[in-house]
């Protein structure tokens, strides 16, 4: 299996959290975004907002320029080389949870 395929299967499908990161992915495939406007638009707390990104950054899904409230974070090179795997994963696991128990 494709090494990035196994770490979205981990951080989306096998851990807490999985759906919100799914969702901020979702968010940054569209447009790049800092962290008060993902909070916003997701309807999710700012601190936790956060914590998933920091995750994922980690895991090199996604990368950040800037510095503070307005530091702007995009899907990485390794994402978009791997997107289909991303829209596998959510398609089978994302999108079914969050329209059948309205997870946040």
């Amino acid at each position: 299996m494709n090494p990035v395929k196994k770490i979205l299967w981990w951080l989306l499908a096998g851990t807490a959290g999985g759906i919100n990161r799914g969702r901020i992915l979702e968010e940054l495939t569209k447009n790049p975004m800092n962290a008060n406007e993902l909070a916003k638009k997701l309807d999710m707390d700012y601190k936790t907002v956060r914590h998933h990104l920091k995750i994922l950054e980690k895991n090199s899904l996604i990368s950040s320029m800037g510095e503070g409230y307005g530091k702007m974070y995009f899907i990485s090179e390794i994402l978009e080389e791997n997107i289909s795997h991303f829209r596998e994963i959510w398609d089978k696991i994302g999108k079914n949870k969050i329209k059948g128990g309205g997870m946040r």
